[in-house]
């Protein structure tokens, strides 16, 4: 199962090199990220991580508590413009709904949807 992680950082200094040092010291890979401040002193980063059983167990050990867990689906893409249009057509016309998008390592795009077993079955008839 391919997992994207929620976690909610303080908007300070120094906690995204927190958050990445755990990952390292746990020979965790990020293999996407998206991070935003949301106000309020706030951050979101969300994780696409290669093994999230040992991401949660080294942010744990950091005081790094994971928001929420997302079963994603990961699309190999081609780097040119008018494919984040193409995908996001697909998915409208199929009544998918998505939730969560964000370009990964090795031009793929993190797909989270209302209907992830839709959102797969459409992508993959095209």
């Amino acid at each position: 199962m391919t997992t994207d992680l929620t976690i909610e950082l303080s908007d300070t200094a120094g906690e995204l090199a927190r958050l990445g040092r755990a990952l390292g010291a746990a020979d965790v890979n990020i293999e996407g990220m998206c991070a935003t401040t949301c106000g309020g002193s706030r951050a979101i980063v969300h994780l696409l991580v290669d093994d999230a059983e040992a991401a949660f167990t080294a942010l744990a050990r950091v005081g790094i508590e994971v928001a929420a867990d997302e079963e994603v689906m990961v699309v190999p893409v081609e780097d040119r413009p008018g494919v984040l249009g193409e995908i996001g057509s697909i998915l409208g016309d199929a009544g998918v709904n998505v939730d969560l998008a964000y370009l990964a390592t090795s031009t793929r795009l993190v797909v989270g949807a209302d209907d992830l077993a839709g959102a797969r079955a459409a992508l993959e008839s095209h």
